[in-house]
């Protein structure tokens, strides 16, 4: 996993146990409770993103150091 997997991965443990100590305090029904809950929801969105990014390969890394090169040329139809 990487660096930024694992932060987030730990954040959104450190906010889950807010979120429920929030709740347990202000009620489960309250305008904080969804709050907090609504930051959890968020951090494991950015989470599920981080882990769909496909690392580049040489090839794409070459062309977005190198566009003007002719290995990297677009033609279009």
């Amino acid at each position: 996993m990487s660096d930024i997997q694992e932060k987030i991965q730990e954040t959104i443990e450190t906010e889950v146990e807010q979120a429920r100590t929030v709740c347990d305090t202000s009620g489960s029904t309250s305008a904080e409770c969804a709050a907090a809950w609504d930051a959890v929801e968020e951090l494991q969105a950015e989470a599920a993103h981080q882990r769909s990014k496909k690392p580049k390969n040489s090839l794409e890394q070459y062309c977005d150091d190198n566009p003007e090169a002719a290995e990297c040329r677009v033609y279009e139809d």
